[in-house]
């Protein structure tokens, strides 16, 4: 018989943890909604469930599907992608301990860093970990805690060369989490270039249909997985049994929405950096993109988030709002387009930070929808 460990990405996707019901044979793995489990006798627990915040087989199914795809061997699924952060960065670190964060990361994460933890004696520290001189410059004046990147970055597309950074952060003993949410397994798998944790907003690309809110991490390393569990059970930030159903009726078709969602993307850079109108085109499938060597070497496909520099930001705003096929909303990943202008919405808690967007940049998520469409909208658009 065939093992997982021997299966391709799309057939991990497809059928890891969705074992046919054994009751009714049912090829879809029924929702468990049942928030407590009979026991056979006291402590008697019927394959390890009690209540619902600790387990539950729905849950269980999408956690065996996410740790099979991202080639992890725990995976821990959560109410939501900073709900997932923030378990992990309260599992690694105590006051005095340090965050060595990228400088284009999601406004959330820095939030999250700058304004709950830093009070609570977390020390941050914003670097560029595409420039892998500056990162090892700032490692040796002082050894951080963890090492945080997001590659391709959010939204300014930076490629950061993660066996590259996995060398220097555990020359100095500090973890490396990479943010795999836009690439996502089918795409790139951080673990197997020597990162420590992957970290997932599932609400994107790997949920893929707006319908559905969570987060993830993906490690291999058996102690910290159980502590991260122990926090999870003890504060209680699980995805419910739906929401986790969702997640998996999307994953399932990840392999093929990427491909869908890259060849589109690449067609709308290649639109936007031949208009005189655009600034400039940050896609890392373009050649002219800084990091396409190296993100054609370390991912199968370069992605469906294409952000673009108009003249200004009165000329980014007037952009961001004349689209009609691409909605304006935040969030991305989902089979529909959609644009955002960050400095106002998905990034507006970074502004004044090393971590500020510029004004005139807008990020486009692109969809599946058919290829002429979107180029149509994207040009009425650049007129307009």
């Amino acid at each position: 018989m065939t093992t997982d460990a021997a299966r391709g990405f799309a057939s991990l996707a497809v059928h890891a943890g969705q074992d046919f019901d054994p009751t009714t044979g049912a090829v879809i793995p029924p929702v468990h909604f049942s928030t407590t489990y009979a026991q056979d006798g006291i402590g008697g627990l019927r394959n390890g469930y009690e209540y619902g915040r600790s387990g539950n087989p729905t849950r269980t199914a999408l956690q065996t599907q996410l740790a099979a795809i991202e080639g992890g061997a725990h995976a821990l699924s959560f109410a939501s992608g900073l709900a997932a952060e923030d378990a992990l960065l309260r599992a690694l670190l105590k006051p005095g301990d340090e965050v060595l964060l990228g400088n284009d990361v999601y406004g959330g994460t820095y939030r999250l860093l700058a304004r709950v933890l830093a009070p609570w004696g977390v020390g941050l520290r914003v670097v560029d970990m595409s420039d892998l001189d500056e990162v090892r410059a700032a490692v040796a004046e002082r050894a951080p805690r963890i090492v945080w990147v997001e590659t391709p970055s959010n939204p300014l597309l930076r490629i950061t060369d993660i066996a590259g950074l996995a060398a220097i952060g555990h020359e100095v003993g500090a973890l490396v989490v990479v943010d795999n949410t836009f690439a996502t397994p089918a795409l790139q798998r951080p673990l197997a270039l020597g990162a420590d944790v992957v970290v997932h907003s599932t609400t994107k690309y790997l949920g893929g249909h707006s319908d559905v809110v969570g987060g993830a991490l993906v490690l291999g390393d058996d102690a910290l997985a159980e502590q991260i569990g122990f926090l999870q059970f003890a504060v209680g930030a699980v995805s419910g049994p739906l929401d986790a159903w969702l997640t998996t009726r999307g994953i399932k078709t990840l392999a093929v929405r990427m491909q869908r969602h890259s060849e589109n993307a690449l067609a709308v850079a290649s639109l936007l950096e031949g208009s005189s109108r655009v600034a400039r085109v940050y896609y890392p499938g373009l050649e002219s993109h800084p990091g396409h060597a190296l993100a054609a070497r370390q991912m199968s496909g370069f992605g469906g988030i294409v952000s673009v520099a108009l003249e200004s930001g009165e000329a980014a705003r007037r952009f961001a709002e004349s689209t009609q096929l691409f909605q304006l909303a935040e969030s991305l990943g989902g089979v529909e387009s959609l644009v955002n202008y960050p400095d106002a919405m998905t990034h507006a808690s970074v502004r004044g930070t090393d971590a500020a967007v510029p004004v005139e940049v807008v990020r486009l998520s692109v969809g599946i929808e058919s290829v002429d469409d979107l180029l149509a909208d994207v040009e009425q658009a650049l007129t307009r």
